[in-house]
């Protein structure tokens, strides 16, 4: 046994940031406002390090090495260009007035990627290491490198699907990332920092995390396996040389120079299993379920109004018409406070719990109604991923409407996003741009984009949307 170090007598301070591999750190301090600060006590026992045992049932351990042979021939470098245009002025006039300054740049940046079917040559690996790449090329472990192409990917799972040509390749196989427990050893495998295919071993420190900001949907498997930037869509596997994960992040107090401090985080390999499968059947499309309700959080207020022990859940507030709830039997006022067993303790986890279901799953949802509590079933209905705004109503004909990416919720951003306007269209005569977010409208209030068609049955008589064009807000009559 490793012998105990005293701690040194440092005062800490943690707050936190996010480091995408390929990618520079980015700031997450929202998600530990609170900082720990604490000189630690002389004769407190320092935190061990995840190590793996000497000795399994009384055999030394083996090396990992005939397992990583396995494995790693299926770990690929992934290389993305893009191109960006690039102007000497910040104003937009002046770059209409001088196209000819306009310089074109190309951008380039490392992740990687994990090969799951040798036959098909399908790699997977995170959107955001692919995300406004005009070129993507994959490296295998041999030398060869080999041009990608795009299937699809998920922005709000962090998945992205790319293809490459199926000759003599590897493919690790998944495993069922629902029997990982905690204090499982696992391995994280990738090309960190872009030097090469680098191996890093650690435990599963926690799973079904989320909760932290900007990251999407999230139902995520901590690790203390380094994931530096560039392990980003690199596999993290069991001993056994299974897929349980896809890195995708590493948050540090100092960003990605600052060394690992043992929070690794990873899209369970039975989400990424899934996310895939539905890009690769619907052409690159995720096809979501949904309740179809409007609920708001509970606190103590709420909780003392509705006559509730504890202030936790999400008490409904309106149910779409021909929606899952409706069909469930779910009432304006029913407070939800788990799905599946699962707690719900504010509508964020209610919308991310929503988000990880596919069409057609089965939702069983325990309620307090008039003080009593019982549970209903449901099954969601898909969530549609844009409108069309002459489908809603005529004043909106050119503009298609989408769901707020989920990243960009959990970052403030609410409503409904302007997805495109056609040149010369009723809405782009109004004034309507894409880009724009609709976050309020004399139609009524909403929550999503299930919401703002919904309500759209009776069409109000003079339509006027909030809308948010980068740091300004302003109303726009549509005429």
């Amino acid at each position: 046994m490793r012998p105990m170090t005293p701690p040194t007598k440092t005062l800490l301070a943690l707050s936190l940031a996010a480091a995408f591999g390929g990618f520079a750190a980015t700031a997450m301090r929202d998600a530990l406002q609170a900082p720990a600060q604490a000189e630690p006590n002389a004769g407190a026992l320092a935190p061990t390090v995840a190590a793996l045992p000497a000795i399994v049932s009384g055999q030394p351990l083996p090396s990992l090495a005939p397992m990583l042979a396995r494995v790693t021939p299926a770990v690929v470098s992934v290389h993305t260009k893009q191109r960006v245009r690039v102007s000497p002025f910040a104003d937009p006039f002046f770059r209409r007035m001088y196209p000819e300054l306009t310089q074109e740049r190309i951008d380039e940046s490392l992740g990687s990627g994990v090969i799951v079917d040798a036959a098909q040559g399908l790699v997977l690996t995170n959107h955001h290491v692919v995300e406004g790449a005009d070129e993507v090329s994959v490296t295998l472990t041999d030398g060869r490198t080999l041009k990608a192409a795009f299937i699809g990917s998920d922005p709000d799972t962090d998945i992205a699907v790319m293809k490459i040509p199926a000759q003599n390749l590897s493919a690790v196989a998944l495993a069922d990332s629902t029997a990982l427990r905690v204090g499982d050893f696992v391995v994280a495998v990738g090309n960190p920092f872009g030097i090469g295919q680098t191996v890093t071993s650690g435990i599963v420190s926690a799973v079904g995390r989320s909760g932290l900001r900007g990251l999407g949907f999230q139902n995520f498997i901590q690790t203390d396996a380094s994931i530096n930037p560039g392990n980003s869509g690199g596999a993290l596997v069991n001993l056994e040389g299974q897929l349980i994960g896809i890195n995708t992040a590493s948050f540090n107090p100092r960003g990605s120079m600052a060394g690992n401090i043992g929070l690794g985080f990873a899209i369970p390999s039975n989400l990424a299993r899934n996310i895939a499968e539905q890009l690769v059947k619907n052409n690159g499309v995720v096809r979501r379920g949904t309740l179809g309700l409007q609920a708001q959080s509970v606190d103590a207020r709420l909780a003392q109004a509705l006559g509730l022990k504890e202030a936790r859940g999400v008490a409904v507030t309106r149910v779409l018409p021909n929606s899952a709830a409706a069909a469930a039997g779910v009432r304006v006022g029913d407070v939800i406070t788990a799905a599946n067993g699962q707690r719900v303790d504010s509508f964020d986890a209610l919308r991310n719990l929503e988000g990880l279901q596919t069409v057609g799953a089965r939702l069983t949802l325990d309620i307090v109604r008039e003080g009593r509590t019982q549970q209903l079933g449901a099954t969601l209905r898909e969530h549609p991923r844009n409108v069309a705004g002459a489908d809603i109503d005529p004043r909106l004909e050119g503009a298609t409407f989408a769901e707020v990416p989920e990243r960009l919720r959990q970052a403030g951003a609410n409503g409904v996003l302007v997805e495109s306007v056609a040149r010369g269209s009723r809405a782009a005569r109004s004034g309507l741009q894409t880009g724009d977010l609709v976050i309020a409208a004399s139609s009524g209030t909403f929550a999503d984009l299930s919401s703002f068609r919904a309500n759209f049955t009776q069409a109000p008589a003079q339509l006027v949307l909030r809308i948010l064009r980068g740091n300004r807000q302003g109303n726009l009559p549509m005429q």
